[in-house]
């Protein structure tokens, strides 16, 4: 135990720090922002380091290890209405509570948007859709760049038709729904589907599931805006 945190601390040092020290330097040298302002960056870089730790650790002691349970029960269990429902309750409730969609969802309703709370919904919704998707290509069989080329085409032919407004917003939607609580619980359960599965590839197969899952939250958004603005 002592050792996965040594290791997650040091990850997460190397890869704040530089961010930290750059604003630092810009601090003292360009910016000469306010004392108050730059100390209260520094508290909250700090708890953000404490806070990334902490979480990095779940993921991998609690997070990861259950999603990989979870996968790789459900083709066991040998229904596929169960696989739709878990993949789509998974999806929707790992996404629905993504900090970085809620950050997103309050900036959205700032610029003059709907609020937060159907911002939210339609984004979650759409990553269950698709991870569901993603699920049953795997199961299928059916090629990644196929589904991949249907999405996306889907997503070109809705972009035609969106209000501009949405089309930002559509794509920073689904790099906010990739966030750090999603991608884990989502890889996790897509590779332990796949693990019990016959002739199927972990590499293969279980990669390439978020790809698609985040076409969900883009194809959600600019449906929204092509039927309701």
């Amino acid at each position: 135990m002592l050792n996965i945190i040594k290791d997650t601390i040091k990850e997460v040092l190397k890869a704040l720090l530089p961010i930290i020290l750059a604003v630092v330097v810009l601090q003292f040298t360009v910016l000469h922002l306010p004392p108050y302002i730059f100390a209260r960056f520094l508290i909250g870089a700090f708890m953000v380091i404490i806070g990334v730790v902490c979480f990095l650790y779940g993921v991998r002691t609690g997070i990861l290890p259950m999603g990989r349970d979870v996968g790789a029960e459900l083709p066991q269990r040998g229904s596929l209405l169960l696989i739709v429902a878990v993949a789509l309750v998974f999806g929707f409730a790992v996404t629905y509570s993504e900090p970085s969609v809620m950050v997103l969802s309050k900036m959205s309703a700032e610029a003059g948007n709907n609020g937060t709370s159907a911002f939210i919904f339609v984004v979650a919704g759409g990553m269950a859709v698709l991870f569901l998707a993603a699920l049953l290509r795997i199961l299928l069989g059916f090629p990644t760049r196929n589904l991949l080329a249907i999405v996306y085409g889907i997503v070109v032919i809705l972009a035609m038709f969106t209000p501009p407004n949405f089309l930002a917003i559509a794509f920073d939607a689904g790099a906010a729904a990739a966030g750090p609580f999603t991608v884990p619980m989502l890889l996790a359960l897509g590779l332990g589907f796949v693990s019990v599965l016959a002739r199927r590839s972990t590499l293969s197969d279980g990669f390439g599931l978020i790809g698609i899952a985040c076409a969900g939250p883009i194809i959600g958004i600019l449906l929204w805006g092509v039927f309701f603005f």
